[in-house]
């Protein structure tokens, strides 16, 4: 809740905004007029009180601002007294009584001396939108922009004259088409020409978004005119299209975040069990480690460097993957090199690491979930037309598992290590006799793996919570992407990612989430039963064996 001071200092805000349009407006209101229909909003009836909003913001005298946020925070009273209109102020046990137009202090008073203007429901949306209508002429466009779509949502025709006067200032373009949506609104139901209802229903047609739908819905269900009538249905079903094919694209961009954490999840998995022929139940662990070293890292930041927090994130990335590959590389010198050419010990020992992992986890944070904020550059979101709203913190992630996959694919194409981790996936012996130590080989990749897992909790830390279980939500979808897109294959890898992802964001609108990744994976066995190794075979030690 916003405190009493708070609120105060928004007012005196409010007023130094008011002496601007005060100087802007070109026919501004006559004072008596306006202090009448402040003292109205004292009335007991609410219809008076509703009819007295309207009127004041009809005026556009921008000293109502401040009046109707007090009525609408529940600030505004009548003064016993003398059944005066005023804004109070709590300090302490006495309250500070204000002018509401000027905002002049006028004295003080007692609980007892003042009775508080109620507000039901109703009258506080015509209080939105009053006020929305008041801040059309802000020097702000992203409050114009937002007081239009107020208005557009009350379709106050008190509002009509200001929303004109608004519209014809107008400088910004976005601002202006949402000013121009406002006035087809009020327009296409106040207006009593049929000409200007068509023309206002003709503007909506080129507005593809939900409340547009719903307002020419209503239009083509109750209008009895066969002209207008006509037109709302044909604008009804131009607007129902382009939100069709928005929803389309929201979808793919969905598939394609949910395709890109699976990436992020199974390209690590693709190294230790596609390359290496390693069964990982503990790879979900890694990337568990890896989102509770976000947590350390920006705890860390924010006790001891709050003003840089925002970078946590960035230092967060190398350390999760110097983090979880060193626990792959000690995990695969303690265990998994005793246990090569035998997969069901593999998987029986690295399940029960998993579990050793999880509660060593829950011994040292807890059992709840972990907070780990988004930086400033990952918050918020881009609004497009038909209600697509594409948040940052999602785009980050699919450029980040993108340039994490490029980056892999350089290390295992264009480097040493990589050209001995192939040599040694491919025939084993006779790497050994050309000199390649395959025991480093071997631990250096399962680390590999490991810290790419790590670092894929990084960027899950982003979108999911951070606690012991992370890495079992993400372990068995990892494994169909691998095994569907060609055991090994980094290519099988992200193309099965990206294709389980908008697959599974196009089921779950039909079939539910439960019951679609049911059917992917009913597919996916299918498809194995066709395609044993997958959409691209690799040919290697792991085929071999």
């Amino acid at each position: 809740m916003m405190s009493h001071a708070a609120r105060w200092n928004l007012r005196l805000l409010s007023a130094v905004f008011a002496a601007f349009l005060i100087a802007l407006a070109a026919t501004p209101a006559d004072a008596d007029d306006v202090e009448q229909l402040v003292q109205a909003l004292g009335d007991r009836n609410f219809s008076t009180k509703i009819t007295a909003v309207g009127d004041l913001a009809a005026t556009g005298d921008p000293r109502a601002v401040p009046v109707l946020d007090a009525m609408l925070a529940g600030d505004l009273a009548v003064r016993s007294s003398d059944s005066k209109v005023v804004i109070i102020e709590h300090s302490g046990r006495t309250m500070i009584v204000r002018d509401p137009l000027t905002l002049a202090e006028i004295g003080e008073a007692q609980p007892a001396d003042i009775d508080a203007i109620t507000v039901n429901n109703r009258l506080r949306g015509v209080l939105r939108g009053a006020l929305g209508g008041l801040t059309l002429l802000s020097p702000d466009a992203d409050r114009r922009r937002a007081a239009a779509d107020a208005v557009f949502k009350t379709a106050d025709a008190t509002l009509l004259p200001l929303l004109e006067k608004a519209q014809a200032r107008e400088t910004d373009t976005g601002v202006r088409e949402r000013m121009d949506r406002a006035l087809a609104a009020m327009r296409v139901s106040t207006a009593t020409g049929v000409d200007q209802r068509l023309a206002a229903i003709a503007t909506l047609r080129g507005f593809p978004d939900p409340d547009v739908r719903s307002l020419l819905a209503n239009i083509a269900a109750s209008d009895t005119d066969p002209a207008v009538h006509k037109a709302a249905r044909d604008a009804l079903d131009h607007v129902e299209l382009r939100l069709t094919l928005w929803g389309l694209l929201g979808n793919v961009f969905q598939g394609v975040s949910l395709g890109s954490v699976l990436l992020l999840a199974a390209v690590g998995l693709a190294i230790t069990f596609g390359v290496m022929g390693v069964i990982n139940m503990a790879h979900g662990e890694m990337v568990m480690l890896g989102a509770y070293t976000t947590f350390v890292v920006q705890d860390l930041f924010r006790t001891y460097a709050p003003g840089a927090l925002d970078y946590a994130l960035l230092v967060a990335v190398p350390s999760a993957f110097v983090v979880t590959g060193l626990v792959g590389i000690a995990v695969e010198r303690s265990i998994i090199r005793f246990l090569y050419g035998r997969p069901l010990e593999t998987l029986l020992a690295t399940w029960g690491l998993s579990l050793i992992l999880q509660q060593v986890v829950r011994t040292v944070f807890g059992p709840s979930n972990r907070e780990v904020s988004n930086p400033s550059w990952m918050s918020g979101a881009v609004d497009l037309v038909g209600g697509l709203t594409l948040t940052y913190n999602r785009i980050w992630i699919i450029v980040f598992s993108l340039v994490v996959f490029a980056l892999l694919m350089l290390l295992i194409r264009g480097s040493a290590f990589g050209l001995q981790m192939r040599a040694v996936t491919q025939n084993r012996r006779m790497a050994a006799a050309m000199g390649i130590r395959t025991g480093a080989v071997d631990a250096l990749t399962f680390g590999l793996g490991s810290a790419i897992a790590g670092i894929a909790g990084v960027a899950l830390s982003q979108i999911d919570n951070v606690s012991p279980n992370l890495g079992q939500s993400y372990i068995i979808d990892s494994f169909m992407v691998v095994v569907f897109g060609g055991v090994g294959n980094l290519w099988g890898t992200l193309v099965g990612g990206l294709s389980l992802g908008l697959v599974n964001k196009f089921l779950e609108p039909y079939a539910g989430a439960v019951l679609g990744k049911i059917l992917v994976l009913v597919a996916i066995i299918l498809f194995i039963q066709k395609r044993p190794r997958g959409l691209f075979a690799l040919k290697g030690r792991a085929v071999e064996n």
